[in-house]
């Protein structure tokens, strides 16, 4: 603690500011929520306002965590989460139709999670520990293709498109940051386009549903194509200031499905128009901007490619969820973080914030 201050030394060092407004906009979200119960805590904002404490809790106790730490455990914590992967395969627990759950008796554990922040951190460390002169060498490519590959291939094989897309695009984010040459992404991109006849043929049909109503919504607005019509329907009757709080008619009716998890925003929208939408976006983006600032002042090679990486899979988050709701992507199961009800988004997007905390003390304390 310092002398001349009442304030002790690890409270003075958060950045108090980000975390009032991940607060807001979580506690945004519990009002959301909260309305999508028809004015009700029960069953999901009081739930939610629970977990927000227990998560937070839990960022604020990853800040304290020093950047050598998260060094030596990068590699030891992605071994791990592809162990958990290959078990999932084995002896995952089934719901939906989806295998992706490790039943341990008091809680239901999704790796598949826990990579997201789990690769940045391993692709981050690979190229910390490459000298600079081999970034631009096969070798700096096939490794993290493989470390980016084998726990996508194992979500996708669960199956989880939308988690399998966010670990690969925070693996590549990290990996494209570290200066591999763009021409290798233009010939991956150029290779991927030439086998997307056969990843379509090798989807699941809901999953290849999702591709033709996204292409073509209104083919089936009564069956596969729902979701989306009445998500749009929801978005475009808030107009520019709303219905009002608790007066929105698409989800208190049951006409918008899911309007407390993935299509939160709809609901949202319905009743805050695009001034309460245009508010949220605003509070994620300077999240985001911080995070992308704590990498672009790291003074280590980790620090900026890790930081950058947390700062992008939250806002991969963010972006995929509004495509989706707003009819821009493939409906493909991602929640929006600190708003959409539910513990797994939420944990995955305080461990990214608290990491980043905990780099951003780092680099405060090296000054």
């Amino acid at each position: 603690m310092n002398r001349d201050s009442v304030v002790p030394a690890p409270l003075a060092d958060l950045p108090w500011r980000v975390i009032l407004l991940v607060v807001g906009i979580a506690g945004f979200g519990l009002v959301v929520l909260y309305s999508a119960a028809g004015g009700s805590l029960r069953p999901w904002a009081q739930s939610q306002g629970i977990k927000l404490v227990l998560f937070l809790g839990l960022s604020l106790v990853v800040s304290r965590v020093r950047e050598e730490q998260l060094k030596a455990a990068a590699f030891p914590i992605y071994v791990v989460l592809v162990t958990l992967l290959f078990a999932v395969e084995i002896f995952g627990f089934v719901r939906g139709g989806s295998q992706r759950w490790l039943d341990l008796g008091l809680i239901r554990l999704q790796p598949s999670e826990l990579m997201k922040p789990a690769i940045v951190l391993a692709v981050a460390r690979f190229y910390d520990l490459l000298p600079s002169g081999e970034i631009r060498r096969l070798n700096a490519l096939w490794p993290t293709a493989l470390i980016i590959g084998v726990p996508f291939v194992l979500v996708m094989l669960q199956p989880d498109l939308g988690t399998a897309t966010m670990i690969l695009a925070g693996g590549v984010t990290v990996a494209f940051l570290a200066g591999i040459p763009i021409r290798l992404f233009v010939g991956a991109g150029v290779a991927l386009t030439c086998a997307l006849p056969v990843v379509f043929a090798s989807m699941h049909d809901y999953q290849r549903n999702r591709v033709l109503i996204f292409l073509n919504p209104e083919s089936d607005p009564l069956g596969t194509g729902y979701h989306i019509s009445q998500s749009k329907i929801a978005i475009g009757s808030g107009g520019i200031f709303g219905k009002g709080f608790l007066a929105g008619t698409q989800s208190h009716l049951d006409y918008l499905p899911e309007g407390h998890t993935d299509f939160v925003f709809a609901t949202m929208a319905e009743e805050w128009g695009l001034v309460g939408g245009c508010l949220l976006m605003l509070g994620f983006f300077l999240v985001v901007r911080w995070g992308l600032n704590v990498g672009l002042r790291g003074r280590t090679r980790f620090a900026r490619l890790s930081a950058a990486g947390l700062a992008t899979t939250i806002f991969f988050y963010v972006a995929i969820n509004l495509m989706m709701v707003m009819g821009l992507a493939p409906v493909v199961g991602i929640p929006l973080p600190l708003v959409s009800f539910g513990g797994s988004a939420m944990m995955t997007v305080m461990l990214c914030f608290g990491m980043l905390m905990a780099l951003d003390r780092a680099q405060r304390r090296s000054r």
